[in-house]
């Protein structure tokens, strides 16, 4: 089983609404040990944030990677590290929707019903440049095009018709005091090692 990297600092998440959060992010070119702390530091956040993936972009960082710990339909916990990720998706008669609820560490507290394939593959390298591909059903599936759909610019949010996404957004609003600015980094402990889950 995949391990990802501890140790990290923990970050403050970037909002929906934030430039970064809405653009396509640059591709991963450069393996070294700039790319290792980022990495460890989007694990720290997503633990911290109690969330199962994390982008780049939801804590600023204008790179194409992120990093996923969840379950998949058999409560196998599937994690890595993905850059410059590329979605395959089922076809034809292979394509089924799971009409789930899904939420976003960019937009705190909030879910709402998101079609999603239930089945995705992703292909990509790891932050050592080594070529990797996850295949998951289920949350892991959801997670793998909800990531992937963040480093093309994309929020969960963009995704819902019109009236859903402005309800979503205002009952993020009404929820913005549980979550403040900064949240969350904890000024009293800003190391948080990546828990196994």
């Amino acid at each position: 089983m995949t391990s990802l990297p501890s140790g990290g600092t923990v970050r403050a998440i970037t909002r929906w609404g934030n430039p970064v959060m809405h653009r396509a992010l640059q591709p991963v070119t450069t393996f070294d040990d700039a790319l290792a702390e980022l990495v460890a530091d989007l694990c720290a956040t997503m633990y911290a944030a109690e969330g199962v993936g994390l982008a780049a972009n939801q804590i600023g960082v204008d790179a194409a990677i992120f990093v996923f710990d969840c379950p998949d339909d058999d409560h196998n916990h599937v994690r890595g590290v993905v850059c410059n990720p590329v979605l395959e998706l089922p076809e034809g008669k292979d394509r089924t929707l799971d009409e789930g609820e899904e939420g976003c560490l960019s937009l705190p507290g909030v879910f709402a019903d998101c079609a999603r394939l239930d089945t995705a593959t992703v292909h990509g390298v790891d932050h050592t440049g080594v070529a990797i591909t996850y295949t998951g059903s289920g949350l892991v599936a959801r997670c793998l095009q909800h990531e992937t759909d963040h480093l093309s610019g994309v929020v969960f949010g963009d995704r819902l018709p019109e009236r859903a996404r402005k309800q979503l957004l205002k009952q993020a609003e009404e929820l913005s005091g549980e979550f403040p600015p900064g949240w969350p980094d904890n000024p009293n402990d800003r190391s948080v090692s990546a828990r196994e889950r």
